[in-house]
């Protein structure tokens, strides 16, 4: 299901697989990510940029000691994006996004008192003629990404392939970083900061819009369960305690990869 959601083409396999089939190759796919670069950053990336990043990042071996260039089709972002991949004028948008993707910075704090901003991707460099792209994300990234021994945060990338809305993919990967303390309370302002969701002021908005889309979405697709209980100071939300749990059922979990299959399934 990979090769569904980023038009991943293998060469000497243009057999399409059996659900079970592509299941089990997706989940070889891992993202793995400091958790000072998921807890301690801030950063506004679309749902489909973010997607690429994961990629990106999920493309890094365990033995690689750098960060290093991949290569793609650019059909393979026509269908990150939900393009049209037989449509040639989407080549245009694919080099308008990737160019937007390699200006965009990530914010992480480094201690109390430091913050420092850093590049997503190093540079990007497209075909002509040949429907090709390079990528490579910048070494800034490299403390964060490689050879990670502590304090680091594991998932597959395969439980976010279906997820529509950005909000979901980040408090996922922002609670999977959570899941050994069972859960985290933050302050509802310092979560829309985390989120980018910083422009919903009304509370009841940011619950409907942002946190219970994002919640239905991590519950049916993902290998987590997540609930939330609400603080008040005075008449205001102030703060939100999440607990998180494992999907330690293989029942629950099957059903979360059927779901899974089934909206990739329907995306073109």
């Amino acid at each position: 299901m990979v090769e569904k959601a980023f038009g991943i083409s293998k060469a000497g396999n243009a057999k399409s697989k059996a659900p079970g089939e592509a299941r089990s190759e997706s989940q070889g796919y891992k993202v793995v990510k400091s958790n000072d670069l998921i807890q301690k950053s801030r950063f506004s990336l679309s749902l489909q940029e973010q997607k690429i990043i994961l990629y990106l990042i999920s493309r890094i071996k365990p033995e690689d000691l750098e960060l290093k260039e991949h290569d793609f089709e650019i059909l393979d972002f026509c269908r990150v994006c939900g393009l049209d991949g037989d449509n040639g004028a989407n080549y245009k948008y694919i080099k308008q996004t990737l160019k937007e993707l390699r200006d965009k910075s990530i914010w992480v704090e480094v201690d109390d008192n430091t913050e420092a901003t850093l590049a997503w991707i190093d540079k990007v460099t497209m075909a002509k003629r040949g429907g090709t792209v390079k990528i490579k994300l910048d070494d800034m990234m490299k403390p964060y990404l490689v050879q990670l021994k502590e304090r680091f945060t594991q998932f597959e990338l395969f439980y976010t392939l279906a997820m529509k809305s950005q909000y979901s993919i980040r408090l996922y990967e922002l609670l999977k970083s959570y899941e050994h303390r069972s859960g985290q309370s933050f302050a509802v302002d310092e979560l829309k900061k985390k989120m980018n969701a910083e422009n919903y002021d009304r509370f009841n908005n940011f619950k409907r819009k942002v946190l219970d889309i994002a919640l239905r979405e991590i519950n049916e697709l993902s290998d987590i369960n997540v609930a939330y209980a609400l603080a008040k100071e005075g008449r205001r939300y102030a703060k939100i305690k999440f607990s998180v749990t494992m999907k330690k059922n293989m029942d629950e979990r099957l059903r979360a990869w059927r779901q899974i299959e089934a909206k990739l399934g329907g995306s073109k």
